[in-house]
């Protein structure tokens, strides 16, 4: 009898060990600007010397789940150009605005100590490229991140996916195609109200899969189609267009892929690019160079397979440490600039930003590791039947048109853990690794409980609302 007791006792200990073991402690907020009460897009919030954080979003919101061994570490929630907020994570009190006070270091001192440093937009962007075998990770590791990829026309969300993800990179120093995987683990909310991209995507995809064919697409009817191949038609045409691989090992991964054959950034960046320097601010007491980034001489391009993506002219912001000369944030565009490309832009997708790109790093262990991504392009829907009478149509329809021409797609990415452990490594390493994001996962309620995710917006969950009624609607 006593053996069966303390038998029970073991285990009543056991598990509550093992209760405290995954309990966690939930911070949420908001961060705004202290002089304007304007909310912070993008603030980092994280736990000191740890790879525990979050971002927050549009409203500058943002939720954070924090290992309840962590209470007595440092909170710290920092936006570039802005003094940073710190705190005990046990102090934290849940719901009170966060307000952060501008913070910018002087330019005409900065240049006036500078020294040998270099001194033009141009020098400092090249000694950061030079510099990148040294800040970037030169062993394995993991990241666990959370994917968010949306996509809605002109006046309502079309699909939704999110899903908790793993990356692998071998290092720096290797080439992306055959040394950065991506796994796809987890499924949180899929919807999808797509019928098919459009005939003019699949009749693109049977070309791409049958060499004879040659069928255009206006000769094709929806009512023809098996539900299948038009599954196949989307699958094929999201991967192409927006599909992990494409992003994590293709030229858009701006500072990763430096070293790859063609790189945006790589030794021959300045043809394409032009880099002023603009100010000197301040993140989480560092200083760091704020550079417009501005045209050069030729064009860039993607060079796509299958697509045309070339004859842009990029412009946006880089932010670079100022000790390290480490890449903390990109905030990158492609505009359409040369005239096929100008033509092709605004007659197929109605704008002439194709392309919308911010990647921020996070600092650790004196390495600097992804942290934050968004992807923001449109993709072609509907190319319109231009061979009609377009007086035969009523109004309703010619808008109907317009709306469902292309999508605004966008991916977020935010990643959270970094895993460093090489016996960890190798075990994931042996398993089946998989990108597909449209693979059928049952939902597991107990992974996501305590899972860092991206706090979505007011206007983002109200959208997701109404997008999962029609959901349900559209299953019925």
């Amino acid at each position: 009898m006593i053996h069966s007791y303390l038998k029970h006792f073991i285990c009543l200990l056991l598990f509550v060990f093992s209760i405290n073991a995954f309990a966690q402690t939930e911070l949420k907020s908001k961060i705004v600007n202290f002089l304007t009460y304007e909310p912070l897009e993008n603030a980092s919030i994280y736990i000191d010397n740890s790879t525990i954080g979050t971002v927050s979003n549009t409203d500058g919101k943002f939720v954070l789940s924090v290992p309840q061994e962590l209470e007595n570490d440092t909170l710290v929630i920092s936006s570039i150009g802005y003094k940073s907020f710190r705190t005990l994570v046990s102090d934290f009190v849940n719901d009170e605005d966060i307000f952060l006070e501008e913070d910018i270091a002087s330019l005409d001192e900065v240049v006036i100590i500078a020294g040998t440093r270099p001194k033009t937009g141009n020098d400092i962007v090249l000694r950061a490229i030079k510099e990148l075998p040294q800040n970037l990770p030169e062993q394995p590791y993991l990241q666990k991140g959370f994917l968010r990829h949306k996509e809605r026309n002109k006046k309502e969300y079309k699909w939704l996916i999110e899903s908790a993800i793993t990356l692998y990179d071998s290092s720096y120093a290797s080439g992306s195609r055959n040394n950065l995987k991506i796994n796809v683990d987890e499924n949180r909310k899929s919807y999808d109200l797509r019928d098919i991209d459009s005939l003019f995507v699949y009749s693109s995809y049977l070309r791409n899969t049958y060499k004879n064919f040659k069928m255009k697409s206006k000769q094709l009817r929806r009512d023809t189609i098996k539900t299948v191949r038009l599954v196949e038609a989307i699958k094929w045409n999201d991967i192409r267009v927006n599909g992990l691989g494409n992003l994590f090992k293709g030229r858009l991964n701006l500072i990763r892929n430096s070293n790859m054959s063609q790189a945006l950034f790589g030794e021959n960046i300045l043809e394409n690019h032009q880099f002023r320097l603009d100010t000197v601010l301040v993140d989480n007491g560092r200083k760091l160079y704020k550079l417009e980034i501005k045209k050069g001489k030729d064009y860039a391009g993607l060079n796509t397979i299958g697509i045309y993506n070339e004859g842009f002219e990029p412009k946006g912001w880089l932010y670079i440490y100022w000790d390290t000369y480490a890449i903390k944030k990109i905030e990158y565009e492609l505009i359409a600039a040369s005239d096929k490309q100008k033509k092709r832009s605004k007659s197929l997708l109605g704008t002439l930003n194709n392309h919308k790109l911010i990647i921020s790093y996070m600092e650790y262990q004196g390495k600097m590791y992804p942290n934050y991504y968004y992807y923001e392009t449109p993709k072609l829907v509907n190319v319109g039947d231009r061979s009609s009478d377009k007086f035969n149509k009523t109004e309703e329809e010619i808008k109907k048109e317009k709306e469902e021409q292309f999508y605004y797609t966008v991916q977020e990415i935010l990643f959270t853990e970094i895993i460093q452990n090489p016996e960890t490594i190798a075990e994931a390493l042996q398993k089946t690794w998989s990108e597909d994001i449209f693979l059928q996962r049952p939902y597991n309620k107990e992974f996501w409980e305590n899972y860092n995710i991206l706090l979505e917006s007011e206007e983002e969950e109200k959208l997701v609302r109404d997008l999962s009624k029609r959901a349900t609607l559209f299953k019925e």
